[in-house]
């Protein structure tokens, strides 16, 4: 199984153009130029559009957080020196770093940061409804005060245990205080980096060194992010120099990282990765609301072949949405390929051969497979996915549609199978809640994330115990418990862990990427022009 050359678009031919005629592409490094892969709506980090996966990768370089993930996805202090929890779990105290600057030139001080905590609290941003449980006008917050009793002390007063406090205060960028109504044209953080400009209609966001950074200058003085959504266009720009560096790009094929790596004035690097790709499942939707068929498909699956053959053995074979690498890992029941038992299984649903010489479908009608049109690496695995499952005798008709609408109808239930990845979140054992507890059903008025509309009562007695539970030992048992009943259930597939991969030119050094794949390591990188 190879993958599919794809010849170059007039879309594509175009951004070529552009991308060539840039100042300074003929000169390779004249511009130290970042190519994101998706569109982003805001850089502001606490405004209403806040949860944007692609703007959270340019978040990072402007703004800092309280808490981050070190690379074994524990919470460590980023702008907090300490952090306390209170023994009876009831508040969480925040000493903060006495070093940190604005890039307007004002010190941090805990007013910015009850500043930011109390907009985002207010407001009605995606980063906001982590913080409340319920729904409407029943709903609560977990928060019941911030205080700042000092200049470098914060105070978050909980209304009763709350141990995801930590996980959702990471991606909420803090700012000084008054500044939320400009954060949505000009960025303002503490982070490595200081916005410059940004054109929306191109997508280009300019950024320079902040100096005065307290971890240390960036060595990288000025950088553009530019939004590259065309392969053949981004792999045009790298070849070029017209761009510099291309982290996680999603929008390249195996077959193209294997190229780009032949181009002497390139490297190309693998890092291990921690997010999921996965098959979704609507489990309320028949045929899939049966745990036989979802069972027999993740048999028909040969993802180790797939991997070798088609992904070049850029990824590596999941049995968990968490990664291997968490305190809380735990593969449950493994699906190594096994077509026979995924067509013994099929028998058992009641989806028999109805001659039992194969390879007739099985199914009335086929099944339907949503998938974003954005990518082609997407397509190409979709599509080697569908051969396996025909060959079982599950018919399988694929639809692809724009990410935004595609994302709109997982949200409402309108699908039965569909192909995503996780990013970031799922470092976290809490995401098995967010992901599978009845209570995280979508509806109209939320947008949770329990997409697959799965639930079990015994999942949800366990995984509410385990969020609860401070002591680490007894968590573990329980997170595992429930990766044992996920992974028998199957209202999600988990297919492999992409590695993280990055394209850059060899002018530039100490490319170091974890586990998450975000951007922080771009404030490390060193540059020779």
């Amino acid at each position: 199984m190879r993958g599919r050359k794809i010849l170059p678009t007039a879309l594509s031919l175009a951004l070529v153009l552009v991308l060539t005629l840039q100042p300074g592409c003929r000169d390779r490094g004249a511009n130290f130029t970042i190519a994101l892969s998706d569109k982003f709506s805001t850089l502001d980090p606490i405004g209403k559009e806040s949860v944007d996966a692609a703007a959270e990768r340019i978040r990072v370089l402007i703004f800092n957080s309280l808490v981050k993930k070190n690379e074994k996805f524990d919470y460590v202090p980023d702008l907090a020196s300490t952090i306390e929890r209170a023994d009876d779990g009831m508040s969480y105290t925040f000493t903060l770093r006495d070093n940190v600057t604005f890039h307007n030139g004002l010190q941090l001080t805990s007013a910015d940061v009850k500043y930011t905590l109390d907009t985002v609290l207010a407001s009605s941003s995606g980063k906001a409804a982590s913080f409340f449980e319920g729904s409407g006008p029943n709903k609560q917050g977990f928060i019941k005060i911030i205080e700042a009793p000092d200049p470098l002390t914060v105070v978050i007063r909980l209304r009763k245990p709350w141990l995801s406090l930590l996980t959702n205060l990471v991606p909420i960028g803090i700012i000084p205080k008054d500044s939320a109504p400009s954060q949505e044209n000009r960025p303002l953080g503490s982070g490595p980096f200081k916005f410059v400009s940004r054109d929306q209609a191109q997508q280009i966001v300019s950024l320079e060194a902040y100096e005065e950074y307290w971890e240390g200058a960036p060595q990288v003085k000025k950088l553009f992010v530019r939004v590259i959504e065309d392969g053949n266009a981004l792999q045009a720009g790298l070849r070029s120099g017209g761009v510099t560096l291309a982290p996680l790009p999603t929008n390249l094929t195996p077959d193209a990282f294997k190229s780009l790596e032949k181009d002497g004035n390139l490297q190309v690097q693998a890092f291990t990765g921690a997010n999921i790709v996965y098959l979704g499942f609507n489990v309320q939707n028949p045929p899939l609301d049966n745990v036989k068929l979802r069972q027999a498909i993740a048999y028909a699956i040969d993802r180790e072949t797939l991997i070798r053959e088609l992904l070049l053995g850029q990824a590596k074979a999941a049995h968990s949405i968490l990664p291997e690498e968490s305190w809380a890992y735990a593969a449950g029941q493994a699906y190594s390929y096994d077509p026979a038992r995924a067509k013994q299984l099929l028998d058992e649903a009641g989806f028999r051969d109805p001659d039992g010489d194969g390879p007739q479908m099985r199914l009335p009608k086929p099944i339907i497979f949503k998938i974003s049109s954005a990518s082609v690496a997407t397509r190409q695995y979709v599509d080697v996915i569908r051969s396996y499952l025909n060959k079982v005798g599950i018919p399988v008709e694929i639809e692809t549609m724009e990410n935004n609408t595609l994302l709109a109808q997982l949200r409402q239930g309108s699908f039965q199978m569909t192909t995503s990845r996780w990013v970031g979140g799922n470092q976290d054992p809490i995401f098995l809640k967010d992901l599978f507890h009845s209570g995280e059903i979508p509806t109209e008025t939320r947008a949770s994330r329990n997409r697959s509309r799965y639930q079990n009562p015994e999942f949800d007695a366990i995984i509410d115990e385990a969020v609860n539970t401070a002591d680490r030992e007894k968590s573990v048992a329980l997170y595992r418990r429930a990766q044992e009943i996920i992974s028998r259930d199957l209202p999600m597939i988990p297919l492999w862990y992409p590695a993280n991969m990055v394209v850059a030119t060899k002018k530039v050094g100490n490319i170091k990427v974890d586990g998450s794949g975000d951007w922080g390591f771009v404030k490390s990188l060193t540059y020779t022009r």
